[in-house]
């Protein structure tokens, strides 16, 4: 479990279940954010900390002309090659990992009661689970999931099963998980759940610092 003098909340799930969609809805009611995915492209856009690592590891091919890693050509290799793929997370992880603790650093030095931690592979990663106080899982089930990931992305059904493939499984995160976000609805349905998960928070983040401040 974190030991942070802060609340964090781990927020995953797996892809098209919504999760860009439950973390703009706690933002809205007022949740502090950080973005592992927002963080991962900052790393690997030109002039990136994990550019050159990648570079040395597997060739220019895999740099774009702008000097950004080209995401398109990395996927596909990795999706082929487990061994390429640990290797680029071995490279780009403890950025994302340092950044993440960074940025959360920076929203509670400036007073915010708690922060979201928005990690795709919280779970897969296998320690993220431990470096937050509780997991929110958003869940969708796999039909809806495939159903927005293609109309999004243009990808084929096998395509979005492939990616699904090779995340956790639904079960294995929800087993994984503190609370769970079920988005299945409406925005607005959305936005009221998350709202209460808001005021479950600021009550944890608050017993929270008391109890870090009686520990001091």
């Amino acid at each position: 479990m974190a030991t942070r003098p802060y609340f964090t909340v781990g927020l995953t799930g797996g892809i098209g279940s919504g999760k860009s969609a439950a973390t703009d809805g706690l933002h809205q009611a007022g949740a502090a954010v950080v973005d592992a995915d927002v963080l991962a492209h900052r790393v690997t856009a030109a002039g990136g900390a994990a550019i050159e690592p990648i570079r040395s590891r597997f060739g220019s091919g895999f740099i774009g002309e702008s000097g950004a890693l080209d995401r398109r050509a990395m996927r596909r290799h990795v999706f082929a090659d487990p061994a390429a793929r640990q290797a680029l997370e071995a490279i780009v992880h403890p950025l994302v990992r340092q950044a993440v603790e960074e940025e959360a650093l920076g929203w509670h030095r400036a007073g915010v009661p708690y922060v979201i931690f928005a990690i795709p592979l919280l779970v897969e990663s296998g320690q993220w689970t431990q470096r937050v106080d509780r997991v929110l899982v958003v869940d969708a089930p796999q039909a809806l999931q495939v159903q927005r990931v293609m109309r999004r992305s243009g990808l084929s059904e096998t395509e979005v099963l492939t990616i699904i493939g090779q995340q956790a499984s639904r079960a294995t995160r929800l087993a994984a998980a503190h609370d769970v976000l079920v988005n299945v609805g409406p925005l607005t349905q959305l936005a009221r759940h998350a709202a209460r998960l808001h005021a479950q928070y600021l009550r944890l983040a608050n017993a929270h610092a008391m109890a870090a401040a009686g520990a001091l």
